[in-house]
């Protein structure tokens, strides 16, 4: 009984301060490899996927940055028409890459809006030595 009422306090409160459950949510990256674990040489579908966020303004058109962890960076810059009133925008993206050694790999994907970090998740892609492939470190 106690903890309910503080909590209905406490969103009152929020509420009265200008604050929403809506605007506290930060934006944040969740980000999946298929397949996770393979053998070389593989090539891996990452799909990064945007959660919260609310602020149409903060996260329409970003720049993605997808940091291979091979040595490799891919980056998408997105040419976009200006935002209309009430229009949406893309929280689903993936890229593809192919890993040709054995390692663990942990991919790290940003996304930036004009130049300044919004959302960053990372991935771990483990790639076992293949056919021919003598890179395995174990």
């Amino acid at each position: 009984m106690r903890t309910s009422t503080l909590t209905a306090i406490m969103i009152s409160c929020l509420a009265t301060a200008g604050f929403s459950a809506e605007k506290a949510r930060k934006p944040r990256l969740d980000l999946r490899a298929a397949p996770r674990m393979a053998f070389s040489p593989v090539n891996v579908l990452l799909t990064a996927e945007l959660q919260g966020g609310e602020d149409v303004d903060q996260l329409y058109c970003p720049e993605i940055e997808w940091n291979w962890d091979d040595g490799g960076k891919s980056v998408h810059e997105s040419d976009c028409a200006p935002l209309e009133a009430g229009g949406t925008f893309e929280r689903r993206f993936t890229a593809q890459h192919a890993f040709r050694q054995a390692g663990t790999y942990n991919v790290k994907v940003t996304m930036r809006k004009a130049n300044r970090p919004v959302a960053v998740a990372t991935a771990t892609v483990t790639v076992r030595a293949g056919a021919g492939d003598f890179s395995d470190p174990n």
